[in-house]
Formats: C-alpha cells, sequence, structure tokens
C-alpha cells in the first residue's frame, strides 16, 4: 500500500491506540519520533476529557494537537479552544431527562473539571479512568462558572441497550453518540470529532488523501469520513467496519502500531 502521501495521522484513544489497560505502548512513542521527523503531524482524537488526553500522552503533548470531548475542545498549534458548547437551559433538559435513566449515571463536562453528583465507589473508580479532573457537587444542575460541553451517561452493562433508546427522542436537538461499550454522549448538535478535525486539515492544508485515521466506535465515523486511509479497529462496533476503508487488529495487539510501522518503515 502507498502511504508516500500521508501528512497526518488521527487516533482515537480507548479501545484504539490504548490498550484495554488505557495504556498507550511504548512502541507507538517510539514511532511518534519517527512520525516528527517525517513530518507527519499527529492528532490525538476522543471523547476522553481534554486534560486526561494530555496526561495519556504527556512526554509528546507539546507536539501533538488534540480533539477532546468528541470535538468540543481542540488544541492545536498550542493553543485551546472551547469550539462548541451548551447552554443553561440545554443542560437543564438534559439532565432532568437523563435522572428518569434506571441505573445511569451522569457526568457534566466543563472545560476545567468534570463534574457528578453520584457517590457510587465502583462508578467513581471506572470514571477515573477517563477523566483526571473530577469535582463531586449536590446538584448538577446548579453548577455555574464552566464551559460545559458535554454530558456522558454510563451504564455497567450496555449503554447501547439501556441509555440510548431513553434519549433517542432529543436526538433532533442534541448530538446523542453511543461511544463506547458503556458510555453515551450528549453534546452541541454540530459536535463530532469531524467538526474539528476538518479544522485542522485546513489550517495545515492537508487532504483526505494525505491523512490517515484509525477508530473503534461510533462516534469516530464522521472523522473516518474524512480520510482515505481510514482504519477500524478488529473490536470496533459494526457501524465503525462499514464505514471505514481498512480495518487492523484490536488495540491489544497493536492494530494502530502495526500500520504504523508500514508507514514509517515501508520497506521493513
Amino acid at each position: 500500500m502507498d502511504f508516500s502521501k500521508i501528512k497526518l495521522v488521527v487516533s482515537d484513544m480507548d479501545g484504539t491506540l490504548l490498550n484495554s489497560e488505557h495504556q498507550v505502548s511504548s512502541l507507538f512513542l517510539s514511532q511518534f519520533d519517527q512520525l516528527k521527523r517525517n513530518d507527519i503531524h499527529f492528532v490525538a482524537a476522543s471523547g476522553r476529557q481534554f486534560q486526561s488526553i494530555l496526561e495519556k500522552l504527556s512526554s509528546i503533548k507539546e507536539d501533538i494537537s488534540v480533539i477532546a470531548e468528541n470535538g468540543a475542545i481542540m488544541m492545536f498549534n498550542k493553543e485551546t479552544k472551547v469550539l462548541l458548547k451548551l447552554n443553561r437551559d440545554e443542560i437543564l433538559e438534559c439532565i432532568t431527562h437523563l435522572r428518569k435513566v434506571d441505573d445511569s449515571y451522569i457526568v457534566l463536562c466543563g472545560r476545567k473539571t468534570a463534574y457528578i453528583e453520584s457517590n457510587d465507589s465502583e462508578f467513581i473508580t471506572t470514571l477515573r479512568n477517563y477523566y483526571s479532573e473530577v469535582s463531586h457537587v449536590k446538584d448538577l444542575t446548579q453548577v455555574e462558572d464552566d464551559d460545559f460541553v458535554k454530558i456522558a451517561v454510563f451504564h455497567f452493562k450496555s449503554s447501547e441497550k439501556y441509555i440510548y433508546p431513553k434519549v433517542i427522542d432529543i436526538t433532533d436537538r442534541f448530538q446523542v453518540t453511543v461511544s463506547s461499550q458503556n458510555w453515551v454522549d450528549i453534546s452541541h448538535k454540530e459536535t463530532n470529532k469531524s467538526y474539528a478535525l476538518k479544522q485542522i486539515q485546513k489550517h495545515l492544508n492537508i487532504t483526505p488523501e494525505e491523512t490517515m485515521v484509525f477508530g473503534d466506535y461510533n462516534n469516530d465515523i464522521e472523522m473516518l469520513k474524512l480520510a482515505q486511509f481510514s482504519y477500524a479497529m478488529s473490536n470496533a462496533h459494526p457501524n465503525v467496519k462499514n464505514v471505514a476503508n481498512y480495518h487492523t487488529s484490536t488495540n491489544d495487539d497493536f492494530g494502530v502500531e502495526s500500520v504504523l510501522k508500514q508507514l514509517i518503515s515501508p520497506n521493513s
């Protein structure tokens, strides 16, 4: 396969670049050095909290771009911007609605931190895998003094089965995405990872033919469409596999790294 035109590599985090232990491999970090030498720009694109992405990629954070909270926050050229926000009325509507969903846990995602009401220790332990900045509050509807970019809803068994059917009636007003096995994300109607990625491509004057994207879940679908070299992980949701032009192995089998090896060492 001819990767000679690639100038931009974009990867989702959970289920894609990160393994099942939520860690980035030392192999990728060494490959990143070669990407940089080859003048190939790297973007981490995730539904994760912005601070959490920087924590996972702390050793390279000065040299990459970041798309966080499914595209609501973007860091490019070391400048961070909040692109799309939820207003107070929208937050009140969503939280009031979500409180009626059984066995769900609500996270109000702000630029500064993530806010939760729950005291459930198992949920909080799980949450810490995705959010490095968390504040506990008595009432999410009373939180102010932040830019609110997303409401994430967690279910221990299946977000697609138990949460999404309960919020499908608000999809005409909000971006509602099943972002993983356990999470549904509710954002501004225009929010998705491609919203931010298009801006990065435009700033760098990079085309889809010069772009490589990796993803595994429904919140990756729009950005996969912005790349000729779009890859679904073997562990990806069927919707993602249907959209991607190519497939690679799982996140635990170094699926991203195996393709990057071909990109940076085409003759090896």
